[in-house]
């Protein structure tokens, strides 16, 4: 069978949703043409130019990089239809009407290549009637392809087939979506919504109607609704506003427009509220018009009050007694929630409860298993757990009866009860939808296995969902040694892993030394080491609070002794006789970031984030951070004619000095931390298997260590001159006194010091500067003052 490829993709459609799908496509390296309506005046593709400089300006931004916007290929539907013959994916994300989409397909239908993909990004439209538009040859290649808003950030699709897709081209996009994307695939069946936003919505709607029914405001259900509830943190209104108010009134329309009380028994609860209608009325449609049910004035923010039609000063904050019972276990929690007497508690029940409801109510219609609806709250909507997995980690029937006994009490949103399933057979039997066997197919009375296509192969530890079985990174394979801080073990005999286990996985002596064992191991057993945490951070950077017991006791030759042993380690990396791999996903600070670049390869997600930050908290980088900017500027230089090797120093010293962190792995390309030849992965369950592979391939191919050498550092002239600018920044009133004084420290380092340009010297003698201005600095009461703040506050001190 021949293998999917998709070597290009054109996404039609340039609006919010269609330019940001283009960018994320640009991210992952597939070519991409963005297409869109001809403009009426100037150029014929205004309309996708707009959109893609827009792309540039937004925030959180779409691209790994702003630069890379100008790789969209740009076009527009009366010119350049015939670039459709080169397109092996075709995404349609045109507004949300019907007849304007099947225009557009009648339109695009003789240039679309016999192999194909069609795929439309609607928000609910019915795909089997939309299909209904195309011709028969395109109607097996033709399905919905569902991204969440923003596409980069959001791990959601949904795929939605019709009765006439082809099996195989569902499992073709799906592994494209997975791996080339990085996303995760649920299949939605074709109803309203689909599935995240059919419970999600409604979720949203029953929240807001409870908010009526408990009269509370905004500011404080956010604060109950968000991470308290293991949500996202920006709770209820907070990410309406952030969706877009007349996008969620769209959404809530789709439902109104596409059910009714026979097809939805919730359907009562559907109508726009109230304060939803008036905000849109006023132009207020939330972040992107700088209002919404919260407004920012100022530094302070303010809340919409309906009953004055005013905003009204914000940030109040939940009882917090509450906070304390949303931290108990989940069956006591719910108790709790349901007994409790204030309206806050009240309110936390009831929208459970109707989150509970509505999901076994619709589950056979909207999904094929409870996983599905789980995984798409998750992945959709930013919550630690699925009203499912909630349901049966606080006690499937006894959460099932509490429930039941409210519908009965005309409590509940709906007089539904609950299926037959609920109660009776398999599900009540285990107590829950999510077994060792698989997760409940009310449709089929079983529990289903999840789709075994080769691409979730690659995925050694698959997000699991509670209930389910499968391989948990802190247990499997082979444990070699283990102990609080590191543990060192295999998948398979030939690569050994190293994964840190310390709080945000810092690097405490403890684990240099773990480290340190594992590359002896390494080079005596094995054909390479990955450092690899099963979960986020890659490293927070060197543990303070470690060293700071031998600082109070020893002093600075204390500090100055863990710092060595922090660099030799570094160096034991860069030169071991096996690769050793840094599988790096999510922060890469300090230590962190230095333990990456003195890897023989980096293994990079593509939301990495990678800097040397010790600046913040009135520090130097000090376990060869900074030695790796002098010597990566030597190697740089080398292909260049001049002698001059401050210019390829002022990007690694400007990003030390500013403590600058790529905003994804590529971004931490361009300020060098990350190389060419270093790899980035898009799915980040994803990452281990590609490490893995990397160090065999490495192995493989006769990897040997970097020679020791000597290299050039640009020496006083060059200091003089970065000295030359510190001090206008700091005259001009841009950088304090101390900032001044680290940066001059860190400007010594990587020029070598009080030395002749060109001088050759060595790592160990550059990473001794490091230690010297890195000692000098701790005890420094400015420094200190900075990293008591950081321990306290977790803010970073500019004093």
């Amino acid at each position: 069978m021949k293998r999917f490829q998709v070597k290009k993709v054109a996404v039609l459609g340039a609006g919010v949703m269609g330019a940001q799908i283009a960018a994320h496509l640009v991210n992952v390296k597939v070519p991409v043409v963005l297409f869109d309506l001809p403009a009426k005046e100037g150029a014929k593709n205004g309309i996708v130019t707009r959109a893609i400089d827009n792309l540039k300006k937004l925030k959180p931004s779409p691209l790994g990089v702003a630069a890379d916007a100008d790789l969209i290929g740009q076009a527009n539907y009366e010119e350049h239809l015939e670039q459709l013959r080169g397109c092996d994916l075709i995404i349609e994300a045109i507004a949300e009407r019907m007849d304007w989409k099947l225009d557009l397909y009648k339109k695009i239908a003789p240039f679309v290549a016999e192999h194909a993909i069609v795929a439309s990004n609607t928000s609910g439209l019915s795909i089997t009637k939309l299909s209904e538009g195309l011709p028969e040859a395109i109607k097996p290649r033709f399905c919905g392809i569902h991204f969440f808003n923003p596409p980069r950030y959001m791990t959601l699709v949904e795929l939605i087939n019709t009765p006439t897709t082809g099996a195989q081209i569902l499992d073709d996009l799906e592994a494209f979506v997975t791996s080339g994307l990085g996303k995760g695939v649920v299949r939605a069946k074709d109803t309203p919504n689909f599935v995240a936003n059919r419970i999600g919505i409604a979720g949203m709607l029953a929240t807001m109607k409870e908010v009526e029914n408990f009269g509370l405001t905004y500011d404080v259900v956010d604060d109950l609704t968000g991470k308290r509830l293991g949500r996202a943190s920006s709770g209820t209104f907070r990410t309406a506003d952030v969706v877009g108010l007349d996008t969620m009134a769209h959404v809530i329309k789709t439902l109104q427009d596409n059910l009714n009380e026979q097809t939805d028994p919730f359907y009562g609860s559907f109508g726009t509220p109230p304060v939803l209608a008036k905000l849109i009325e006023l132009g207020s449609l939330g972040q992107k018009a700088k209002a919404g049910f919260f407004k920012k004035v100022g530094r302070d923010i303010q809340r919409f009050d309906l009953e004055s039609g005013e905003y009204v000063p914000a940030g109040e904050k939940a009882d917090e007694v509450y906070g304390r019972m949303l931290k108990r276990p989940a069956a006591e929690r719910l108790k709790l929630l349901r007994n409790a007497e204030g309206p806050q508690g009240q309110f936390l029940w009831a929208i459970l409860r109707n989150g509970f409801h509505y999901a076994a109510v619709h589950l056979a219609t909207i999904a094929d298993t409870a996983r599905d609806v789980d995984q798409a709250m998750r992945w959709g909507f930013g919550m630690k757990q699925g009203p499912f997995e909630l349901w049966q980690e606080a006690g499937w029937l006894e959460v099932a009866k509490m429930v039941q006994e409210d519908i009965a009490a005309g409590k509940a949103l709906s007089k539904a009860p609950l299926p037959d399933w609920v109660f009776k057979g398999p599900v009540a039997e285990v107590g829950g939808v999510h077994t060792a066997q698989g997760s409940w197919n009310p449709s089929k009375g079983v529990f289903e296995a999840r789709r075994s296509l080769p691409v979730y192969e690659r995925q050694h530890f698959p997000e699991l969902l509670l209930g389910e079985a499968g391989p948990k990174f802190e247990t499997a394979g082979t444990t070699i040694d283990e102990n609080d801080s590191l543990r060192t073990w295999t998948l398979d005999g030939q690569v050994l892993i190293a994964s840190i286990k310390t709080k945000m996985h810092a690097i405490s002596p403890e684990v240099c030394e773990g480290l340190m064992a594992a590359i002896d191991l390494a080079e005596s057993e094995y054909q390479g080491l990955v450092v690899w945490s099963g979960d986020e951070p890659f490293s927070a950077g060197a543990d303070l609070q470690a060293m700071l017991p031998a600082f109070m006791a020893v002093g600075v030759a204390a500090i100055e002794d863990a710092e060595g042993f922090m660099q030799q380690v570094m160096l034991r990396l860069r030169y071991a006789n096996v690769p050793v791999v840094s599988a790096v996903r999510g922060l890469a600070l300090g230590g962190g970031c230095e333990l990456a670049v003195h890897s023989a390869r980096r293994v990079l997600h593509m939301e990495s984030y990678v800097g040397l930050v010790e600046v913040g908290v009135g520090l130097v980088p000090g376990a060869g951070g900074l030695t790796y900017i002098a010597r990566r500027a030597a190697e740089n230089a080398e292909t260049s004619t001049g002698k001059d090797l401050l210019p390829f120093l002022t990007e690694g010293f400007t990003a030390a000095a500013m403590a600058k962190v790529g905003t994804s792995a590529i971004e931490s390309r361009q300020l060098g931390y990350v190389l060419h030849s270093d790899l980035i992965v898009p799915h980040k369950d994803e990452l281990l298997f590609v490490a893995i592979n990397e160090a065999k391939a490495l192995f493989a191919g006769g990897y040997r260590a970097p020679h020791k050498r000597l290299f050039p550092v640009a020496g006083r002239d060059g200091k003089a001159t970065i000295l030359g600018s510190l001090v206008n920044m700091r005259d001009g009133g841009f950088i304090s006194q101390h900032d001044f004084h680290i940066a001059s420290l860190i400007a010594n380092v990587v020029t070598g010091g009080d030395v002749e340009p060109g001088t050759l010297v060595s790592e160990e003698y550059l990473m001794t500067l490091e230690r010297q201005a890195f000692c000098s600095l701790i005890v420094h009461p400015k420094t200190q003052e900075r990293i008591l703040g950081m321990l306290n506050t977790g803010k970073p001190v500019r004093n």
